[in-house]
């Protein structure tokens, strides 16, 4: 129309964009903002439930920044013993996990007897060292490699979480 030099649009399925013969610019910030979680003091005190609420909502907002650009990496792996497992998988540096590496025994059935010689390796990777992390994975024997968006990653009770009682006189 001639009328706009630019055109902001939040882009979820292309389709504004695409009837009025607009391309997407990546990689600019718009708008930096923040969230603030405010609450009454006297009613997260009073009020039952509120407290509960709050915890809830701080928690999961926290796992979820924590767990952007992270992912859930499993592979096979065949073994004699799941330390055989863990000294490949501990061998390559970019493979970790948040507390460690999770190794599993794989159970599977052929000709009607149950076999346990695979393992599945669990590891947690962010998205930058993803590709080399399943190379690495590969080059120790891994196959069967399933990668997942991670959406929430709970560790032990957060810390502002543990400052909010007593900074509420509790």
């Amino acid at each position: 129309m001639g009328i706009a030099d630019a055109f902001l649009d939040l882009v979820s399925s292309g389709t504004t964009l695409r009837e009025n013969n607009l391309k997407e610019i990546e990689g600019r910030t718009v708008l930096e903002s923040q969230a603030v979680l405010v609450a009454s003091r006297k009613l997260m005190i009073q009020r039952t439930g509120v407290l509960e609420m709050t915890h809830e909502i701080l928690e999961r907002l926290e796992a979820h920044l924590r767990a952007i650009g992270q992912f859930s990496v499993t592979a096979n792996m065949k073994g004699s013993s799941a330390e055989e497992v863990a000294k490949k998988v501990l061998s390559q540096p970019s493979l970790y996990g948040f507390q460690g590496r999770t190794i599993s025994l794989v159970f599977w059935k052929r000709d009607r007897k149950v076999k346990a010689d695979y393992y599945a390796i669990v590891i947690s990777v962010p998205k930058k060292a993803l590709y080399k992390s399943i190379q690495q994975l590969r080059a120790i024997g891994g196959s069967g490699v399933l990668i997942s968006p991670l959406t929430y990653i709970f560790y032990e009770e957060m810390p502002r979480w543990c400052q909010l009682p007593s900074e509420l006189g509790l």
